[in-house]
């Protein structure tokens, strides 16, 4: 089976290490996403957000919105997501989110763009092979204007771990 695709394919590495990471670097995500009523319908059932804000039209009406609300927690993961291929995409655990802050709510039909600043970096204490990088990520709406902020830490491996030691 010479002609197999999988024989031709090229690995390529995707992901930051620890020492591509600097202090004030700045990323502007990829693409963006637009999130949809069934979206927010979707996400509320399957985590059992039942407040009717994010799915009874009426009900949101009537409590002075537009249209229903976009559930928060998935604009959070949305944004949480775009920033994931510049700042961990090679993994690594998770170890938090910090000061996150939503400035209004959101509706469905809108289109979410995310940037990244780095903000910390330092050697794990515990282990020589990781360091830890904290980033502030902000969310923004198609006028540019901020709809949802958090800082996050991740533990990050070191390419070259002995020269680090």
């Amino acid at each position: 089976m010479a002609d197999d695709f999988r024989a031709r394919a090229v690995l390529k590495p995707k992901g930051r290490l620890y020492e591509d990471f600097e202090v004030g670097q700045k990323f502007v995500h990829h693409w963006g996403r637009t999130i949809h009523e069934g979206d927010t319908t979707l996400f509320s059932s399957l985590t059992l957000a039942f407040n009717a804000l994010y799915f009874n039209r009426d009900f949101a009406k009537a409590h002075g919105h537009p249209d229903i609300v976009v559930n928060p927690h998935l604009l959070f993961n949305v944004v949480l997501g775009l920033s994931v291929e510049d700042c961990s995409e090679i993994g690594g655990p998770f170890l938090g989110v910090y000061d996150l802050v939503y400035d209004r709510p959101v509706y469905p039909g809108i289109t979410v763009t995310a940037k990244t600043e780095t903000l910390e970096k330092r050697l794990s204490s515990s282990d020589p092979k990781n360091g830890i990088v904290t980033w502030r990520t902000e969310g923004f709406d198609t006028d540019g204007k901020r709809i949802v902020g958090f800082r996050r830490s991740n533990i990050v491996r070191l390419r070259n771990p002995r020269e680090a030691a």
